[in-house]
């Protein structure tokens, strides 16, 4: 496994290989900083430049044959998304001026502070970096395709709102920006985080914690692991979760209920890119990728005081909110399926053909629970299945009704009767035959689900049936 950051590699130009070399080991000592390539003949650029894709060029300004500004003329010309610093071993204002006017990101002098210039190394690479996300999200955004499809168990949909997320992820999976993953609970923020995961690291590793329920000295022992002695039970030296996530994806749900204290640890983590383990005195640098998930507003938790802002904003950089069940209807049949197979294979049991009134029935329900309440329904019907057509009491048992009562289901808006009437107007005893006749027709003769559509109780349908052919 590869820890080479960043992915691509900034190449340094400059004839004098000695600080090459100084100006290498100072990006991996101090923003670890370690995929550099080294070249001390400008000549040799413009074909590096044709057979190579780079992420910074740091060229000197004084060269032999090419100079460093023939060279940014070059690749502004040919080469126009990769951004250029310019090192000089003089101070010359009009020079430096010149130099950004062609293009140049920054432009620093050698006896400049040598922190100064890993700075804004790092600067110039982030805002790259949001260059090529804004890039990738309009191509998505402007393609004509729905969006990528991902093959993760669980992540069905055939709702614009979700395609749309598809392609967002597909944007933003090359940035090392944290995301913030945002929804009701039991929509699928963790099936979400995967997908992310799949689509940018797949082969590196993927590590998830809940910190719902950590306390500080719980969040950053979990996290940030500890040495040995660095408290009284402490007998061996344990790696956290970020170690165990190195060059890969830490997960960290249910955010919202993070500690103002533990907060502040994370921001550190965010912002610093670096760590300590309990007992610790030595920085570790982390080379994961943060994701977060919430079912709380954050932004309200921050008008109270119980999320910090700046923290909010740096987990802001990228940004997912899922859409609950009930706004992506159609969504449910693709997921039904899923969920009855999955249930089936896990029961050892043939996958159950499902009776056509089924889907029409469950997307009259609002599901509070969202796609874990429709998982939970399909194992237990399922479990409930002997043979032949997939019975619906399974389903129905499990459609919650307050108070004991039978309530009146919401109709998806696109199946909402449009009633209009004549100058004549209908009696009371015409109407309830009408949507007698109407609900028994939407629910296929199903006496069980019209009575729900109606929002009366089965007996009392059937007495009104009765009553009806009479």
């Amino acid at each position: 496994m590869s820890d080479s950051q960043p992915r691509k590699p900034i190449l340094i130009v400059d004839d004098e290989p000695t600080w090459i070399n100084s100006l290498a080991l100072s990006l991996k000592v101090s923003a670890g900083l370690n995929n550099v390539e080294k070249c001390s003949d400008s000549t040799l650029v413009p074909q590096l430049l044709e057979e190579n894709s780079y992420s910074l060029a740091l060229l000197d300004l004084t060269m032999p044959k090419l100079s460093g500004e023939e060279l940014l003329e070059l690749i502004a010309e040919k080469h126009p998304h990769l951004p250029v610093i310019i090192i000089s071993g003089i101070n010359q204002i009009e020079t430096a001026i010149r130099c950004v006017k062609l293009g140049a990101e920054d432009f620093f002098v050698k006896t400049d502070e040598r922190k100064r210039v890993v700075a804004g190394v790092q600067r110039v690479l982030e805002q790259s970096q949001l260059r090529q996300e804004s890039r990738n999200l309009t191509e998505v955004l402007l393609s004509k395709e729905d969006g990528p499809a991902f093959n993760l168990p669980g992540l069905i949909s055939n709702n614009p709102e979700m395609k749309k997320i598809f392609g967002y992820l597909q944007a933003i999976s090359r940035s090392s920006e944290p995301v913030l993953i945002t929804g009701e609970s039991g929509v699928g923020k963790e099936l979400i985080a995967k997908a992310l995961h799949q689509v940018s690291c797949p082969d590196r590793p993927w590590v998830a914690v809940n910190v719902a329920g950590l306390d500080d000295t719980m969040f950053s022992d979990s996290l940030f692991g500890h040495v040995k002695g660095a408290y009284t039970s402490a007998d061996q030296t344990r790696s956290g979760m970020i170690e165990q996530a190195q060059d890969g994806i830490l997960f960290l749900d249910e955010i919202g209920d993070l500690s103002i204290a533990s907060q502040i640890k994370l921001l550190r983590l965010i912002q610093e890119g670096e760590y300590y383990p309990l007992g610790s005195d030595k920085p570790r640098k982390i080379k994961a990728r943060i994701l977060v998930a919430t079912n709380q507003d954050l932004q309200a938790k921050e008008a109270a005081g119980e999320f910090r802002r700046d923290l909010l904003y740096r987990l802001w950089a990228h940004r997912v909110a899922i859409p609950p069940l009930r706004e992506r209807k159609e969504d449910i049949r693709g997921l039904l399926d899923h969920f009855l197979q999955e249930a089936a294979e896990s029961m050892g049991k043939n996958v159950p053909t499902t009776p056509p009134e089924l889907v029409p029935l469950l997307q009259t329900h609002n599901f509070p629970g969202n796609v874990r309440e429709l998982r939970a329904m399909a194992f237990n019907a399922v479990s409930l299945h002997r043979r032949g057509v997939l019975s619906m009491v399974g389903f129905i048992d499990m459609l919650p009704t307050p108070s004991g009562k039978t309530e009146a289901v919401t109709l998806p808006e696109e199946s909402r009767p449009q009633v209009s009437f004549n100058d004549v107007l209908p009696t009371i005893k015409q109407v309830n035959e009408l949507l007698i006749e109407e609900a028994m027709k939407r629910s296929g003769d199903n006496q069980t689900l019209a009575a729900r559509l109606l929002g009366i109780s089965h007996q009392a349908l059937s007495r009104r049936l009765k009553k009806n052919n009479e």
